[in-house]
C-alpha cells in the first residue's frame, strides 16, 4: 500500500462533444524527440490492444485500468503510477470502471531511441556510476514504478512543455526528456535495491545490506560512511546519484517497510513499534508513515487486522 503521488496538474478531459470515441480517445502532441499521448476512455472496455513503435513512459492520471504486459497477469493501473513499455511490445488493456461520469485519463510519451542512447551514454561517460559493468541504464523489466515527488514533476513539466506554445518548447523537451530518464533509472535502482536480496553486487548495494543489518540501531551517516571507507559527502551524493533520494530518506523508508510487518500483529502498540524500528520518537514515526503510505500506522493496522 505504497503512497502514490499524482502528477501535479493532470491535463483538462476532452469536451464531450469532442469526442471521437468512447473508448481510448487520442489527443497527440508531436515534438521533435517525443509525442505525448494523451488517452480517455468513457466506457467499460476489455482487452484494448495498444503498441507503439518507440519507447513509452505511461502513467496514470485519472481513474483505473487493468494493464496486460509480456504475457503476464494483469495487474491494477492507478494514478500517480507509471510504467515503462519496450518499444513494439502490445499492450492489453481493461477497464472495468469506465463511463462517462468516472472516466480514465492516461498519458503514453513516446520517447525517440536516438534521444534515449544519447543520454545514457553522456551519463554513462560524465557521471560513471561505481563498480564494474554497472551502468545508467533502462530496465525493461522493471517496467512498474510508482511515481515520487520528482517524477511526478518531471512529467507534469513535459506534459505542459508538450501543450505550450512556446517556440523553444522542443529545446526544454530535450532537457526534461534527460530529467525524466534519469529519474525512472533512480526510480528503478531503488526498486531492485529495495528487495530484500538484491539483484546487483555492487558497491552501492553493500552498504545497504550494512544499512539493513543495522536498521534498529541508533545509525549515523558518520558511522555508515566510516564503515564503507569514504565521506559523508560523498555518500549523500552516491545515494543522490544512484537513487534520487538522500541515505537518511533511504533509512527512514526501511524501517517503515519493518514497521508494516510488524503492525500485522494488532496486539502490538504504536509507540513501541517506533521504538523497535530504530525511530526515536513515536510521533516521528507516524508523521513519516503517513507521509509515505498515506495512512497513520494505526489505520494500517486496522486494515490489516480485519476479521
Amino acid at each position: 500500500m505504497a503512497k502514490s503521488n499524482i502528477i501535479p496538474a493532470s491535463p483538462g478531459l476532452t469536451h464531450v462533444n469532442s469526442l471521437k470515441t468512447l473508448v481510448e480517445n487520442r489527443t497527440v502532441f508531436s515534438l521533435e524527440a517525443c509525442e505525448l499521448n494523451l488517452f480517455e476512455t468513457y466506457k467499460k472496455s476489455e482487452l484494448v490492444s495498444l503498441r507503439f513503435n518507440d519507447l513509452v513512459v505511461t502513467s496514470m492520471l485519472k481513474g483505473k485500468k487493468v494493464m496486460r504486459l509480456f504475457d503476464k497477469p494483469g495487474f491494477d493501473y492507478l494514478p500517480g503510477e507509471s510504467v515503462l513499455i519496450p518499444a513494439n511490445v502490445e499492450m492489453k488493456i481493461d477497464f472495468p470502471e469506465a463511463a462517462l461520469s468516472n472516466p480514465t485519463q492516461c498519458l503514453a510519451l513516446a520517447i525517440d531511441n536516438k534521444k534515449i542512447v544519447d543520454t545514457l551514454e553522456f551519463l554513462n561517460t560524465r557521471y560513471p556510476k561505481e563498480g564494474i559493468e554497472n551502468y545508467w541504464r533502462l530496465d525493461e523489466r522493471n517496467y512498474f514504478f510508482y511515481n515520487n515527488p520528482e517524477l511526478a514533476l518531471t512529467i507534469n513539466n513535459l506534459i505542459n512543455i508538450c501543450q505550450s506554445n512556446f517556440v523553444t518548447k522542443d529545446v526544454l523537451a530535450d532537457l526534461a526528456l534527460q530529467e525524466l530518464l534519469i529519474r525512472i533509472s533512480q526510480s528503478q535502482n531503488l526498486t531492485e535495491l529495495s528487495s530484500e536480496v538484491p539483484e546487483t553486487n555492487t558497491y552501492l548495494a553493500q552498504i545497504i545490506q550494512f544499512i539493513r543489518l543495522h536498521i534498529t540501531d541508533k545509525l549515523t551517516l558518520k558511522a555508515i560512511a566510516s564503515k564503507a571507507s569514504i565521506s559523508t559527502t560523498s555518500l549523500y551524493r552516491l545515494f543522490k546519484r544512484e537513487l534520487g533520494i538522500s541515505p537518511v530518506e533511504f533509512i527512514i523508508r526501511e524501517r517503515i517497510k519493518l514497521s508494516k510487518r510488524l503492525l500485522k500483529d494488532d496486539t502490538r502498540y504504536i509507540k513501541n513499534i517506533s521504538f523497535e524500528v530504530g525511530f526515536d520518537d513515536a510521533n516521528y514515526f507516524i508523521r513519516a508513515f503517513k507521509s509515505h503510505e498515506g495512512i497513520t500506522p494505526k489505520q494500517y493496522q486496522q486494515l490489516n487486522n480485519k476479521d
